[in-house]
């Protein structure tokens, strides 16, 4: 019955989010429960090919860098060069999981989350996010369009 009640609660709030940011636009998260920054130019991911993409061919991410992916319950980090953080969030941007420095070749799930936030390793540490966090996910003041790979 439990689990009933949590896919139904899922479900609600995904259906009642609101439209996800420009994706070619930069976002800034901020954990408003620790009075922290997570990321100053999260990259929005809300297409099939951006989200499939994700940081594959990469090296890295820069501090304060990050990937938002819209919607999404689950991440891989196959063929990735490196270790990443991992902010599952519900609709209402309240943080259902984290998992901290996730290597390669790896897979995390969170079925209650409506989209998930790649992080540089080391992230969730500093900020001291937890599980029940509220996040701010806005457009980043000095925004200018994403790169195009």
């Amino acid at each position: 019955m439990r689990a009933f009640r949590l896919i139904a609660e899922s479900l609600r709030e995904l259906f009642a989010s609101s439209p996800p940011p420009d994706p070619n636009r930069r976002m800034h998260a901020a954990n408003i429960t620790r009075g922290t920054v997570l990321a100053s130019s999260l990259e929005v991911a809300d297409s099939g090919p951006a989200r499939n993409k994700g940081l594959l061919n990469r090296d890295g991410l820069e501090p304060g860098g990050g990937l938002w992916i819209i919607p999404c319950q689950s991440v891989h980090t196959f063929f990735m060069q490196f270790p990443i953080d991992l902010v599952y969030l519900d609709a209402r941007k309240r943080v259902r999981k984290v998992k901290s420095a996730v290597g390669p070749g790896r897979i995390s799930l969170c079925l209650t989350a409506q989209s998930v936030i790649e992080l540089p390793a080391g992230t969730i540490r500093e900020t001291q996010t937890q599980r029940g966090d509220t996040l701010v996910i806005e457009m980043a003041e000095s925004a200018e369009p994403a790169p195009t790979p």
